[in-house]
């Protein structure tokens, strides 16, 4: 038999009742929007920090680097210590670095500041992502996918509405408006505490309730190469996400010929995609299982990636709106699947793929930005059509929910 179900005691993972806490998932999605909305500010500044530093496309790929390695590695180190060591309210501390980064991005003017200042952002990142997953999680009554989904929702609507404010607050107003948004850090730490609250009750609900809940026994080697597949999935997903979000704009005005804002507002409506995709993977991975949305959600965008670099504007958005909604699909299943493979790390599972998501997304924006600058960057997007066939190796995935979704 290929793996069987096992009852163990794992309290990290088990919900504090069988209903939802949807009022505490909507309070960390609502967070995480404002999150992903003052990171996103980045990639809506790059146009302006471009003219106003006379930078590359070099420079511009090593500030997303910046900010997402230090988020990429830190957050599994979070992840791994907030398993053994709880910290209910070390997502409003979090949120302080972010707020600390944008005061600096607005008021800084060299570049090396530029990249401190994203290095902050990113540490923000680093706590916030680990322990806000472990939360939703933690609220699902066993819903596991969808509350990934609505966690994750609000990253996306904030990742889309970032660049959209850029464009009409920022780019008008100037760097300094950056610290406008500092008021949404403020307001994030203050719902934070509140969710740090509700965190140190369920601990101590959990402790005094210990739940036998049936996981996934697999052999390690097993569990390795799954957990080594959806890494190259992830690899493949942000990499091609990467080429979007940091250099779509580009695209859009050198290709087609837009002004700045009408590619922010294009950036917009593929974000948006993003963020619609996201809602949609987790519930159905609940129904009908994880490895099947990651089977249409990878495998899945390639003819539309293929095609992209050869239609014109109105193709285009049509086409990153369908590769957008197919794509996001992907992550919470991607997820869930991994925290199923390894009960009772939780966090450490979630650090690991946000960190690793944000990590090989900043390389691969600063590998784009050097091909960029040297075969331009209709090439970039040639090349980047081919990475979703990586979603072949979902063939190599374990069929784990078989037994629990009969």
């Amino acid at each position: 038999m290929e793996c069987q179900l096992t009852d163990t005691t794992a309290p990290a993972a088990v919900p504090s009742a069988t209903t939802t806490a949807f009022s505490v998932i909507f309070a960390i999605s609502f967070c995480h929007m404002l999150n992903d909305m003052m990171q996103s500010l980045l990639t809506g500044l790059y146009p302006m920090l471009k003219e106003n530093y006379a930078l590359d496309f070099g420079q511009i790929g090593l500030m997303t680097l910046t900010f997402q390695f230090t988020a990429s590695l830190l957050q599994p180190l979070v992840g791994s210590y907030t398993d053994r060591h709880p910290q209910p309210y070390s997502l409003a501390i979090g949120m302080g670095f972010t707020l600390l980064g944008l005061l600096l991005l607005a008021n800084v003017h060299s570049y090396h500041l530029l990249l401190v200042a994203c290095a902050l952002i990113g540490m923000g990142s680093s706590v916030f992502h680990p322990e806000s997953s472990r939360v939703a999680r933690m609220a699902s009554g066993g819903r596991y996918g969808l509350a990934q989904s609505l966690f994750q929702v609000g990253g996306n609507f904030g990742s889309a509405l970032g660049p959209l404010l850029a464009a009409f607050i920022v780019l008008p107003h100037g760097q300094k408006s950056v610290a406008w948004f500092s008021a949404a850090a403020l307001l994030a730490m203050i719902v934070l505490w509140q969710v740090g609250n509700w965190y140190g009750r369920h601990r101590k609900t959990a402790a005094r309730r210990a739940i036998a809940t049936p996981h996934v026994s697999l052999p390690r080697w097993r569990v390795i190469t799954a957990l080594a597949v959806l890494g190259c999935l992830v690899f493949s997903k942000y990499i091609y996400l990467a080429s979007l979000s940091s250099y779509y704009t580009f695209y859009l005005m050198h290709k087609f010929g837009v002004s700045v804002q009408q590619s922010q507002m294009l950036l917009f409506v593929f974000l948006g995609a993003v963020a619609a995709g996201t809602v949609i993977g987790g519930p159905i991975g609940d129904r009908i299982g994880r490895k099947p949305v990651i089977w249409v959600s990878i495998l899945g965008v390639l003819p539309f990636s293929l095609a992209l670099p050869y239609v014109g504007l109105v193709w285009t958005v049509v086409l990153t709106v369908i590769i957008g909604l197919v794509l996001a699909s992907a992550f919470s299943a991607i997820i869930v699947f991994a925290q199923e493979l390894v009960p009772g790390k939780v966090g450490m599972i979630a650090g690991f793929f946000f960190g690793f998501s944000f990590g090989i997304g900043g390389i691969g924006a600063a590998v784009l930005g050097q091909v960029a600058d040297v075969k331009g960057i209709d090439f970039v997007y040639h090349v980047c059509a081919f990475l979703p066939a990586f979603g072949l190796l979902t063939v190599f995935l374990p069929n784990i929910e078989r037994s629990r979704l009969k």
